[in-house]
């Protein structure tokens, strides 16, 4: 059981991506529907059960536009886990400053950037224009927050069930969602 749904509020907004035990549990007290299922079968001892998907809160859920924080994970997810140096896509990622912090470089979202350890060592403590090294794109804030975490986000649009669902939004070097 360790499949994700993704939960909309009653008006199809993208609220949040819980687990198909958390979303069992939301059908089963009549506080959402069912929009998709997986071709996927739960039993219990009396009962047989098809695994959601996607499910709509019968009530709309009032709730406060977030805030999209600054964090590594961030980072990584709105660079699409690729360093923005040389491209390489992979498990050993880190977070580097454009202009180093002892440049008196700021830690926002227009100064950090994904980077490969290979591509953070060779930079050093040196700023793109000392090294040489710039990244393909220009770094920016997201100007999309959606409910759901922003790496949740990233990793959702992988799922063709859920695009429908999810907001379209564009970054210079892609778009997100429906894509």
């Amino acid at each position: 059981m360790g499949y994700e749904v993704l939960v909309l509020n009653s008006d199809y907004e993208p609220l949040n991506i819980c687990n198909v035990r958390r979303a069992i549990n939301l059908v089963l007290r009549g506080k959402v529907e069912v929009i998709h299922e997986r071709h996927l079968s739960l039993h219990s001892k009396s009962h047989s059960y098809r695994s959601p998907s996607v499910i709509r809160l019968t009530n709309y859920v009032r709730r406060p536009r977030p805030q999209l924080k600054l964090s590594r994970k961030s980072i990584l997810a709105r660079d699409n886990y690729t360093c923005q140096y040389c491209g390489y896509s992979g498990v050993d990622l880190t977070v580097d400053h454009i202009v180093p912090k002892h440049s008196h470089g700021p830690t926002s979202w227009e100064n950090l950037v994904c980077c490969c350890r290979k591509c953070n060592s060779k930079k050093g403590g040196k700023s793109s224009a000392q090294s040489g090294m710039h990244p393909k794109t220009l770094p920016r804030k997201p100007r999309y927050v959606p409910f759901i975490s922003l790496t949740k986000f990233v990793s959702a649009t992988e799922n063709e069930e859920w695009r429908d669902y999810l907001p379209v939004f564009t970054t210079p070097d892609r778009e997100f969602a429906r894509s």
